[in-house]
């Protein structure tokens, strides 16, 4: 790789259609291969785009070495379904402004991976395998051999939509660099919105926990429950998820005490006869 420098810090390489093909090859195979309680998809993040940091800012200089590190070092975690639309315009970002995109980068990491794994985790973890999965299996219990293919039919259409939003999201990187960044804080913005909306509806769909506890007052058995749901539907599943959101804004909290904390707390309260599975 050449060690002639442009004054952002990169070579000046323009990525390439092998490139992204590099990128869906080692996204589809090995992304969440490095998964972990702490940061979640960090290294895999990096992982698929590292030949092409490469690349841009040439093999062992130190501009390689700061890009890599910010991009290892946060907390990551989406949607894997929609994940290279922030590996496009990342690369986008850093193919256009070299290391002075790093906090440009890390404010679009963060500000889109919620949202994005909201909706990805719905429409492509949830929504389209119960449709053709239910339609496949139900043809197939029934003797047709098309239910197999409507199976296989969904999911290489899916791993298609995969790797082609990597090719839009450059394209459209590009343009956010180039003539629309004064838009790039509403669109974020707007995406964070919509991803709460989703989140909420993730929260009163997939947590489910009601309570079972009835004391009696004065010879009447109390349904606390039902109070709750007088007071707001799915209340319990939503002090839950607060609850774990305060832990792991306390110093010296992680993901993975967070999820021991749960455990023990649910099982003992379970034990106790106080909460349920709803």
């Amino acid at each position: 790789m050449t060690s002639s420098k442009l004054p952002n810090g990169t070579t000046g390489y323009k990525l390439t259609k092998a490139d992204f093909r590099q990128i869906n090859i080692r996204n589809l195979a090995a992304f969440q291969a490095g998964w972990n309680y702490e940061r979640m998809q960090h290294s895999g993040y990096l992982w698929i785009m590292l030949p092409q940091l490469i690349k841009i800012y040439g093999d062992g200089t130190p501009e390689l070495k700061e890009m890599a590190q910010a991009e290892c070092s946060p907390f990551f975690n989406t949607s894997n379904f929609f994940n290279t639309i922030v590996t496009g315009i990342d690369l986008a970002l850093q193919e256009q402004d070299g290391v002075a995109s790093k906090d440009a980068v890390a404010g679009l990491k963060t500000g889109l991976m919620g949202p994005l794994a909201s909706i990805g985790d719905s429409i492509f973890g949830s929504l389209l395998p119960t449709i053709f999965g239910a339609l496949a299996a139900n043809m197939a219990i029934a003797g047709n051999p098309l239910g197999i293919l409507i199976w296989v039919i969904a999911n290489i259409f899916v791993d298609w939509f995969r790797c082609k939003q990597t090719y839009i999201a450059y394209e459209q990187g590009t343009k956010l660099v180039t003539t629309m960044s004064d838009k790039l804080n509403s669109i974020t913005d707007a995406a964070c919105v919509m991803g709460v909306f989703m989140v909420g509806a993730l929260v009163s769909t997939n947590v489910g926990i009601v309570f079972s506890w009835a004391p009696e007052i004065g010879g009447v058995a109390v349904d606390v429950q039902n109070i709750c749901n007088m007071i707001l539907p799915k209340l319990v599943p939503a002090c839950l998820v607060g609850f774990v959101y305060w832990m792991l804004g306390k110093k010296g909290m992680t993901s993975t005490k967070a999820i021991f904390v749960v455990l023990i707390l649910t099982i003992a309260l379970g034990a106790l006869g106080i909460i349920s599975k709803g």
